[in-house]
């Protein structure tokens, strides 16, 4: 059995609300047994990215924060996706602390959140997205002081929101979708749009090694119109 590599400068999980245990324990486990269901980093690498995972407390209990890119964009137009993107050079070592640096610099760029209430806790390991050829950090963290957030960029950001895991979970809110190319993938009928791709992998992928999936009916399919 692989064994986990240490974890990124800049993680801590000390303090964490006891309700968040279970996605810790998750990311452990998905760092020790590897992934399944999404794509690998090739050997001849990629360009290293990394997203924020924030998990907050709303009213209605936890919620992930998300947005939904612009549909003007030449790229991914209208997906809902995490914060996040390339790493500058100055986020500093993509095999230590730079997807960290990276994933919160890019929320706080897209969608005004304070950094400084965010705490980083642990990360996944890469993933790829081969349409953008980036290799992705998801990096999880909890939103220990929520700030105000919103569109910074209404030319590449659409709208920001927070996502109920109550919902993510609801098998009421799961589907397959169909992409005109024959890919077939979970997804989550949330805020009044579909999550799907590498953002719905990973909720699939946090959800069911936390143990807060619940049967589902996967037979149930829906075609992505990507012409809207």
């Amino acid at each position: 059995m692989p064994v986990a590599a240490p974890p990124p400068a800049g993680l801590t999980a000390e303090g964490l609300p006891a309700w968040l245990d279970p996605v810790h324990r998750a990311a452990r486990s998905v760092a020790t047994v590897g992934i399944d269901g999404l794509l690998r980093p090739p050997a001849d690498g990629g360009r290293p990215a990394a997203v924020l995972v924030l998990f907050g407390e709303g009213a209605g209990g936890p919620e992930l924060l998300l947005l939904q890119r612009a549909s003007s964009l030449r790229d991914h137009p209208g997906q809902c996706s995490f914060p996040g993107g390339g790493l500058d050079p100055e986020d500093g070592d993509p095999t230590g602390d730079g997807p960290v640096r990276a994933a919160l610099r890019e929320a706080r760029e897209e969608t005004g959140l304070d950094p400084a209430g965010v705490q980083p806790f642990a990360t996944l390991p890469n993933l790829f997205i081969p349409p953008s050829g980036f290799v992705v950090t998801p990096v999880l963290g909890w939103w220990r002081e929520p700030s105000p957030v919103g569109p910074v960029d209404p030319g590449e950001t659409a709208r920001v929101f927070t996502a109920p895991v109550h919902r993510l979970t609801d098998p009421g809110h799961r589907v397959t979708v169909v992409h005109p190319s024959g890919y077939r993938g979970p997804a989550f009928l949330v805020a009044d749009t579909v999550v799907w791709g590498f953002t719905a992998g990973v909720i699939d992928l946090i959800l069911r090694h936390a143990g807060w999936e619940k049967p589902w009916d996967r037979t149930r399919e829906i075609p992505l119109d990507l012409s809207t």
